[in-house]
């Protein structure tokens, strides 16, 4: 997937052992060869630890916790339990729930962000929320050690980091991948809905995909809602590489003034259930979903990125969409493959540990079994 990504995905990617589950006729040589390259991530102290979700025609094909939630108690990684955090990846859920917001008709994606947020500063260019969505609005991204931010702020209290900086360019003319785009979305959806928009997401994606194991972080207490709240003992901890080798816990920090663009906690099961839920078209109307899933264009070229979503085609040709994260303490990768009927969801409690690459493989090795498997 990695080796033949244009490059604006090369800038995502640097950026945001309980039991095996088969399916009916897999290709057992092939489900083990991902098995082992997932094994020697952790023996060979790439990672902490990881969970694995992937699903085939809405069956689970492998689902396995390799390593440790917390490498000082030596707990393993259980897949349908451990909570990680899924960075970039809470994109596609905030991106869901904005959908919802389209249909319903409160929210316009080629209206002006100020008709929403008229407080935020004026700049020299209008933009809209699919500019912002599609991250072509011009907003600059992380500076210094924002990206690492351990301060409670709302969503509405966040844009004093970014508020009067200037647009880096006129909007629709060029393509920056950031987060902050989806701080002042999520604040325009709690404007016009006049609810918080945790609770919004909560009503309208999680609740009706039965997501139960996916949670938003540390919020501050006036918005603060009982399904907020998980089991401390089911969180994963949170490690950055050292440099000689080896893990250290990762920086502490708050997430959540930017829960949309990369806040979330949950489970590779929960998100594999999201996937598939996208597979079987259960969730949006077939325009929206198709708004929403299909690449933007500037100057006639694709900028591989559609509204809150990566659309891309890996290493060997085959569409997918979902999303790469990196944060602080977390690694994610979610991939839906429509023709495939495949969803791949890997998570990793631990700053980019530089193994793109091996996660590729795995996700090619499984489709290439389970298409053999088909075959014979």
């Amino acid at each position: 997937m990695t080796n033949m990504m244009n490059p604006i995905l090369k800038k995502i990617l640097n950026f945001s052992a309980f039991q095996r589950v088969l399916g009916p006729s897999p290709d057992l040589q092939g489900l083990a060869r991902a098995d082992a390259l997932l094994l020697n991530l952790v023996n060979q102290k790439k990672v902490p630890g990881l969970s694995i979700t992937a699903l085939k025609d809405g069956k689970t094909i492998l689902q396995k916790g390799y390593g440790y939630a917390d490498i000082e108690k030596e707990d393993p990684v259980d897949p349908t339990k451990t909570i990680f955090r899924i960075a970039s990846v809470s994109k596609n859920i905030a991106a869901t729930a904005l959908a919802f917001m389209v249909e319903e008709g409160k929210i316009e994606l080629d209206e002006s962000f100020y008709k929403y947020v008229h407080y935020f500063p004026k700049k020299q260019w209008d933009f809209t929320i699919r500019q912002l969505a599609s991250h072509t609005a011009g907003i600059r991204g992380y500076r210094g050690t924002e990206y690492g931010l351990n301060k409670p702020y709302s969503f509405k209290e966040s844009i004093k980091i970014f508020k009067d900086d200037p647009l880096l360019f006129e909007p629709g003319t060029d393509y920056f991948y950031n987060s902050y785009d989806w701080v002042l979305i999520s604040l325009a959806m709690e404007e016009v809905s006049g609810i918080p928009f945790e609770e919004y997401v909560q009503k309208k994606v999680l609740t009706p995909l039965g997501m139960g194991n996916t949670f938003t972080p540390d919020c501050p207490v006036e918005r603060s809602r009982d399904f907020h709240e998980f089991d401390e003992e089911l969180l994963s901890t949170f490690y950055t590489k050292n440099r000689l080798g080896g893990f250290r816990e990762a920086i502490p920090v708050n997430n959540f003034y930017k829960l949309a663009g990369g806040g979330y906690l949950s489970t590779s099961e929960d998100i594999a259930k999201f996937g598939q839920a996208y597979l079987e078209r259960e969730i949006l109307n077939e325009e929206t979903r198709f708004q929403f899933l299909t690449s933007q264009f500037i100057d006639g070229k694709p900028t591989y990125y559609g509204l809150g979503w990566q659309v891309s085609q890996d290493q060997k040709g085959r569409p997918y969409y979902g999303h790469i994260g990196n944060g602080v303490g977390g690694y994610s990768n979610f991939f839906v493959y429509p023709e495939e009927q495949m969803v791949f969801v890997i998570l990793i409690n631990c700053t980019d540990p530089k193994v793109q690459e091996d996660l590729d493989e795995v996700v090619d090795t499984l489709i290439l079994s389970l298409n053999e498997s088909l075959r014979s």
